[in-house]
């Protein structure tokens, strides 16, 4: 009786036992969005912060003393090569060049004169009229005064470059900055005063640093004769200014920061850049072809560690890639191939071998980061006879 007490006390015991594995629910799936890993091409990038600066910057000061008596420009105007700027009076150093003129004729006239006797005495001395020495010392005579005709020269040519420092011209292209000094004003050729300053806007350079980590393939690149494209953007470096080229890179390394300059230029016929102004300058240094990307946002970190978690028949695997550069939110990435579809959301949630059901848009109804369509790859995407269509290839930055 004790036996078959214990038996049945064993299969009620069993039986409940089953009951509750039957009665316990599946674990629920958990719900995710997901991205597809797809082949392309993305930009290797340099961002540092630049400083508009122009090609060509004129500070202007009088080189002779005066009053001025014109000023031909307006505030900000735009100038070319020779206009008029400023004018100062002239009449003193007109005086100047008249005397220097007077002096130089009259030394010409004493010139020819000598030479004039020069020849009568050569004539004499063939018939033996006069001594040789009358004959030398008239020969020196000439010598001495060709070298005051040249003195007098020198003169007229230096009082007539004076003259002309009365005329203010435009040494280059550009526009012009406030008005500096008035009509009546008195200017000095050793005082120093700037009276305008012109800046060349057209075109116009930015000058930034590169680290000299990542000086080695820039240096590379431009012994290629290659044009690296350079693109100027605002300081939040949300908008993008105006697009150039790297011009060149400076010949020695600042010691005290590590970083060597770099010039790009500009086009800027609608003066987006401003002198002076602060920017954030992307270089393009190259273009990685035909590499695996991946929303950046699909990487996840442990610790040191970088992984996806890869969906394969609705289960979550874990899988360890090797990140490389990122662009516009896509990354190139190593252990993985074009066409893994990964997850994109719910990593709280997620685990090695995690059941899941994928949905079209995120829990927060944000649209799901799948890499974009160049221009070139939405044009392809047409319609099967079925009417689906094909999946499109994602590509990164690449060189314009």
């Amino acid at each position: 009786m004790l036996l078959l007490g214990i038996v049945v006390i064993v299969a009620l015991l069993w039986s409940r036992h089953e009951e509750s594995k039957k009665a316990k629910p599946a674990p629920p799936k958990i719900t995710i969005t997901t991205a597809t890993a797809q082949k392309g091409n993305i930009g290797v990038y340099l961002d540092e912060i630049g400083t508009v600066t122009p090609v060509y910057t004129a500070s202007i000061t009088s080189q002779v003393n005066g009053v001025v008596i014109a000023v031909h420009f307006k505030e900000g105007q735009l100038v070319k090569k020779g206009d008029p700027l400023i004018d100062i009076d002239p009449r003193t150093y007109q005086a100047t060049l008249l005397q220097a003129q007077g002096a130089l004729e009259r030394d010409q006239n004493v010139l020819a004169q000598a030479q004039m006797d020069l020849e009568r005495y050569r004539t004499a001395w063939a018939r033996n009229a006069i001594a040789k020495q009358i004959l030398d010392d008239q020969e020196k005579l000439v010598l001495q005064e060709q070298g005051t005709v040249k003195n007098d020269q020198g003169t007229v040519e230096y009082d007539q470059i004076q003259l002309e420092y009365c005329h203010i011209t435009a040494p280059i292209a550009g526009r012009v900055g406030l008005r500096l000094v008035d009509p009546g004003n008195v200017v000095q050729s050793s005082g120093g005063t700037t009276l305008v300053v012109i800046t060349q806007l057209d075109p116009i350079t930015v000058v930034f640093t590169v680290p000299e980590d990542s000086l080695g393939p820039v240096a590379a690149r431009l012994r290629k004769n290659a044009k690296l494209p350079v693109d100027a953007f605002d300081r939040t470096a949300q908008k993008k200014i105006v697009s150039g080229r790297l011009l060149t890179l400076d010949n020695q390394i600042d010691t005290t920061t590590g970083t060597v300059k770099a010039r790009s230029i500009f086009d800027n016929k609608s003066d987006a850049l401003f002198p002076n102004q602060f920017v954030n300058a992307r270089l393009l240094v190259n273009t990685l072809q035909g590499v695996t990307l991946v929303p950046a946002s699909t990487i996840q970190q442990n610790g040191q560690a970088s992984f996806v978690y890869v969906i394969q028949n609705n289960i979550a695997h874990m899988r360890s890639v090797k990140p490389g550069v990122t662009d516009a939110e896509l990354t190139q990435v190593d252990d993985i191939n074009p066409g893994d579809v990964v997850a994109n959301s719910s990593f709280d949630k997620l685990q090695d071998n995690t059941a899941v059901a994928i949905s079209n848009q995120p829990p927060n109804g944000a649209p799901n980061q799948t890499p974009k369509q160049t221009p070139k790859q939405a044009s392809n995407s047409t319609p099967r006879k079925d009417g689906s269509k094909p999946a499109p290839s994602a590509s990164g930055s690449s060189a314009p």
